[in-house]
């Protein structure tokens, strides 16, 4: 168990004044109340952000348990528990990181504090898999980098370790020092420089200088010297410091590195000091030899390169950042985590796990590893993992390693043992796993992803790869964008812009959006079946289903006279009474509405004297937010909507919600933001004005079927159109217009990424399977190829098929397998 505070003592370390039972002690610190699981032994940050206030979870974190808060005011809660603890400071985020700087204090161990552009978190894990064995090191669970991800990461510095690894990210200046202030490293290293971010620094070099603050304490800095900016400025600044710098191009650095390409990698022949070392690594991009130079490099600095830890380097992977989601064997749902398993990960991951609240898969699984080198006394560790999932309502562990087997004792839940992965696999019966959320959590040398091949339902090997936190990004942009009360809307019509609707709407219950809108009833009823309780609007309602839309609690979009009375005689029906209904007036898009004064009028009169249903908002559609050009027409929409809107609301004895913004529409008519607004593409990642902080959530992906040579004078696919002037290596790729990749894209149109380089299509796309140009790439069968994604983007996708993204996104067909990451 970690270190446990008082609540008297964590006060004088914040400098707050306190109130209520002082007498509490803590060892976990939360600032996200539905990660609490642990509620007696926890304090709570109410921290103060943009758009959400932790004070708000206070009533419901008394209700559980939770006994000891940091806030900036005590709040007013009627029978408030005089049992709880009260810590009132003027800014609870300066709290947090105050408590993490004493706490940081507390040890002399080594730390090493990592930033840069890009890297940090692989260099982050390369370094402590190249170096666990030798030392008990902590480090940042996941990408917890940022101003709370610091101070959240070195509370958990104890005395169990002898090392830390810590790295700091930045998205403005002024940022560091604080971070700098927390982690105080012994060694630094400056991973490199690029554009991510740069909207908010005037140029890289105050991104560099503003970076490089966090090695103010530092000993020893670690860097590559072929990178000219950030070198110069290092050692410019830090002359008096013991630089170490490593090069591919310069033999006089401390490092010098030559690389050879290797049979399956690359070679590295390491020159420092006299010395010559080698090490061979099972990869050749840029960014990993980058990387690895870093590990290296600091192994190097610190008299830690032995033979060991080269042969460790040669048997280092990609790190997996994310967590995966994917259709599992009989209904299941299974969650990839398995590069790495130690306890601040799993609490992660087990939170992740929770979220995911499936309706009918009450469940829960975990399949875990043995937890290698945590420092702590494995009876110790053990009982903490088995309290973890307990408090995490986990109904079965698999535990696979000798270490949980010989401490079987320490676990009350409900456990299967094996030594190893081979013998589970041996034993596996498919039949007993069913209708459950399944977690795999196991260190890299447990090899857990043959159990997910065996647990995973099976596909064709094209799939479209959803990232949740980006999806997360985008709706704190977009929300950073309103007046704090304004509600949001969020369209999952059209299977979440093809995004997958049930998975998406849990993410947005998770983050408690306001309102979901679907198109028909039948995708509201699919939410409901899934387990979301969110209020859900239908834009376009059916009368036939209108008793199954009240069963459901599914609310209409009303825009005709006809069709409100026909809504009211089915409520009438079913005995409700004030069933939520919203009405759309037209105002210049000559869609679905009410068209005219006197028709809304009339409508405001059976309103007031009807009880069997209540306007919950009103609501129109702007035509062209999205361009200047409209902007003269969208006032106008504007005028006419409030207007007509307030002939409503003279009549009605209530006051409604009322909302016209479509994602262009927040960006670029804030004013007209009213009550709530409609998020749509936006969330999925299409910015109007081409707000750099949005990014698309989805990456079509598949994977290079074969590899031939034709000839010159052949041709390529259906009607001959692809025709081969000098011999060509053509890739076949699992991919066709039956999974959504328009025959728009034949014949030069669209592009795909493979082999490290953008290439043609070549010939007619076919229903299940299309052609590219590879000749003179290094592409084997089994290869990956982006189709969207980071280096296809999706508006360039949709412009080479002559359409907008929406079309794009909403053409992927079902039968693509979609994969759910968090990274």
């Amino acid at each position: 168990m970690m270190h446990q505070l008082s609540s008297q003592q964590l006060c004088s370390i914040v400098d707050g004044q306190i109130s209520g039972n002082s007498e509490h002690f803590f060892s976990i610190i939360s600032i996200d109340s539905r990660s609490v699981t642990e509620p007696d032994n926890s304090c709570f940050f109410a921290i103060v952000g943009e758009r959400n206030d932790g004070h708000k979870y206070i009533a419901d974190l008394l209700r559980r348990g939770v006994k000891t808060f940091v806030v900036q005011q005590i709040p007013a809660i009627q029978n408030l528990n005089t049992e709880a603890c009260f810590i009132e400071v003027s800014d609870t985020l300066i709290a947090l990181q105050k408590l993490a700087r004493w706490n940081r204090e507390q040890f002399d161990y080594p730390v090493i504090g990592i930033t840069g552009s890009n890297g940090k978190t692989i260099v982050k894990e390369w370094l402590y898999e190249l170096l666990h064995r030798e030392r008990n090191i902590v480090r940042n669970p996941k990408s917890y980098n940022s101003q709370v991800g610091v101070p959240l990461s070195a509370w958990l510095l104890d005395k169990q370790y002898n090392m830390a690894i810590l790295e700091a990210g930045i998205s403005q200046p002024g940022e560091m020092q604080q971070l700098a202030d927390i982690i105080q490293p012994t060694v630094g290293i400056f991973t490199n420089i690029g554009e991510a971010h740069q909207e908010n620094f005037s140029d890289l070099k105050q991104k560099t200088e503003e970076k490089i603050k966090l090695f103010q304490t530092a000993e020893t800095i670690i860097y590559c010297r072929d990178h000219e900016l950030p070198s110069t400025l290092i050692e410019q600044t830090f002359a008096e410091k013991n630089l170490f710098g490593w090069s591919f191009t310069n033999p006089l650095s401390e490092l010098y590195i030559q690389s050879r390409p290797h049979t399956g990698g690359t070679l590295f022949v390491l020159y420092s000091s006299g010395k010559e070392y080698r090490c061979q690594l099972p990869f050749n991009d840029q960014a990993s030899l980058e990387n690895m130079a870093h590990c290296l490099a600091f192994a190097l600095s610190q008299h830690l390169l032995t033979p060991q830890i080269l042969d460790a380097a040669s048997g280092l992977q990609p790190v997996a950042m994310r967590l995966e989601m994917k259709e599992g064997i009989n209904r299941c749902k299974l969650i990839n985590d398995y590069y790495n398993s130690d306890i601040n990960s799993l609490a992660i991951a087990l939170n992740f796990q929770k979220q995911q609240d499936f309706q009918g898969l009450k469940r829960k699984t975990v399949i875990l590893s043995d937890i290698q080198q945590s420092g702590q006394q494995p009876d110790l560790l053990y009982r903490e993992v088995n309290q973890l999932l307990t408090a995490n309502q986990i109904d079965r562990l698999i535990a696979i390693g000798p270490d949980m087997a010989a401490h079987r004792r320490c676990f009350s839940l409900p456990v299967s043992f094996f030594q190893r992965t081979d013998d589970f696999l041996q034993q596996l019966n498919p039949a007993s796993f069913s209708e459950e959320i399944i977690l795999l959590k196991g260190a890299r040398e447990f090899q857990f992803e043959r159990i997910s091949s065996a647990l995973q339902k099976k596909y064709h090997q094209t799939v479209l790869e959803i990232n949740l936190n980006r999806l997360v990004d985008n709706l704190n942009v977009f929300k950073s964008q309103l007046r704090p009360e304004t509600k949001i809307v969020v369209m999952v019509k059209a299977f979440s812009y093809g995004s997958g609707s049930a998975e998406i709407a849990r993410i947005l219950q998770f983050q408690q959006v306001d309102y979901l809108a679907v198109a028909v009833a039948d995708e509201g009823i699919d939410l409901r079946r899934a387990g979301i309780d969110l209020p859900i609007i239908v834009m376009n309602p059916e009368e036939h289903s209108f008793e199954s839309m009240i069963e459901f609690r599914l609310e209409p979009n009303i825009y005709s006279t006809d069709l409100y009375r026909r809504f009211v005689h089915a409520v009438a029906r079913s005995a409700a009474s004030q069933y939520p209904i919203h009405i759309k007036i037209e105002t210049g898009m000559n869609r679905l509405g009410f068209a005219n004064d006197q028709e809304l009028k009339k409508l405001a009169d059976e309103l007031a004297s009807n009880q069997l249903v209540k306007v919950a908002s009103v609501f129109s559609h702007l035509a062209g937010a999205d361009e200047a050009l409209f902007d003269e027409f969208t006032d106008q929409q504007a005028e006419s909507f409030i207007r007509r809107a307030a002939i409503l609301a003279d009549k009605l004895p209530y006051r409604f919600l009322r909302h016209l913004l479509n994602s262009a529409g927040i960006e670029r008519f804030p004013q007209y933001q009213f009550e709530m607004v409609r998020l749509g593409i936006g969330l999925y990642g299409i910015s109007t004005q081409g707000d750099k902080r949005i990014s698309p959530i989805s990456s079509l992906k598949t994977t290079v079927s074969q590899v031939k040579t034709v000839p010159a004078g052949q041709t390529v696919g259906y009607s001959r159109k692809g025709k081969v002037s000098e011999e060509m290596e053509i890739a076949v790729l699992p991919i066709g217009y039956a999974d959504g990749y328009d025959r728009r894209m034949s014949n030069g149109n669209g592009k795909v990424f493979v082999g490290g380089q953008l290439v043609p299509v070549v010939g007619n796309i076919c229903m299940d399977m299309c052609m590219v140009d590879v000749t003179g790439l290094d592409v084997k069968p089994g290869d990956q190829a982006e189709i969207i994604g980071d280096r296809v983007p999706l508006s360039e996708v949709a412009r080479w098929m002559g359409t907008i993204p929406y079309e794009v996104l909403t053409n992927i067909s079902p039968r693509v397998k979609r994969v759910y990451i968090q990274e």
